[in-house]
């Protein structure tokens, strides 16, 4: 029986257009934990630092009550987020695109809308689609719009065929190889303030959501990504855009992520892959003229 037959998902589409204001300021501390999680060796952050691009995420972060928490770690649905009944969500990715850079010190200024509630069938099932827009701003006007594109999908099927990998379409000229263990994982979560238990708890996410381990955060994927090239170019990133492609897990048998670019003129082709050499993650970015 669907869980998304049309009376709930008429129910589901009236969330379209829903918004959401929020406010923070960009403090120094977030800044220096980030940079030791990734192992940068920075120099100590300043107010009027330019924030680095995705470390925005970093901030507005999710702080619903205890008693207000989902079984899945996340907050309850049907607040901000309609109340998709398929019980697994990811991150599938997004796309960014700076008109000026957030500094630390600032006061900013999050909107959020519910571009698109979209009904999908996948692979594996039923599939519901969430685009948020994003957008940031501080005193002097909009600074960042980012969509950010939401995935629910329905209980895992074990007797379900393995998706066939795909393979870079690139060769890498910059090139990262990390473990993503369990501490990388937690560190990452706890500076987001992300209690979603796929990336945590190991039980919950082998017995409950049925996948082989703990997942690695897309989001974390991604920042991986502009860290590379942050890492190989002092130009500055304008525009990213990511997708998940197929789920990392931790590799607990200390197997490498490679973390991968191929600058191309004014833009970079970006992806990671995986010990099997299939990609995970695509993205694009493009520098400022």
């Amino acid at each position: 029986m669907s869980l998304l037959d049309a009376a709930t998902l008429a129910h589901l589409q009236s969330w379209q257009g829903k918004t959401e204001t929020r406010h923070d300021t960009l403090g120094l501390s977030p800044v220096r934990a980030m940079s030791a999680t990734l192992d940068r060796d920075d120099a100590a952050p300043h107010n009027g630092d330019a924030l680095p691009p995705l470390w925005h995420w970093l901030y507005f972060l999710p702080v619903a009550r205890h008693s207000e928490i989902g079984p899945d770690g996340h907050p309850k649905r049907g607040g901000f987020l309609p109340p998709v009944p398929l019980p697994r969500r990811m991150w599938a990715g997004g796309r960014l695109h700076w008109l000026q850079p957030m500094r630390l010190g600032e006061d900013i200024q999050r909107v959020s809308r519910i571009e698109k509630v979209q009904h999908k069938t996948g692979r594996s099932g039923e599939l519901l689609f969430v685009q948020v827009l994003h957008s940031y701003s501080n005193a002097i006007g909009l600074c960042l719009e980012e969509t950010h594109d939401i995935v629910f999908r329905p209980e895992a099927d074990p007797s379900a065929a393995a998706v066939p990998g795909i393979k870079p379409a690139h060769a890498a000229v910059w090139q990262r190889d990390i473990v993503p263990d369990d501490v990388l994982l937690f560190r990452y979560s706890a500076l987001t303030f992300n209690s979603h238990r796929i990336h945590y708890d190991r039980r919950y996410v082998t017995q409950v959501e049925g996948y082989p381990g703990l997942i690695v955060h897309g989001p974390l994927m991604a920042t991986l990504l502009v860290d590379l090239l942050r890492s190989h170019s002092e130009r500055v990133v304008q525009s990213f855009e990511f997708k998940a492609v197929k789920p990392v897990f931790e590799c607990a048998d200390q197997r490498a992520l490679s973390v991968c670019a191929h600058p191309d003129g004014e833009q970079v082709h970006a992806w990671v892959q995986d010990h099997h050499g299939d990609v995970c993650m695509q993205a694009t970015a493009r520098w400022a003229p």
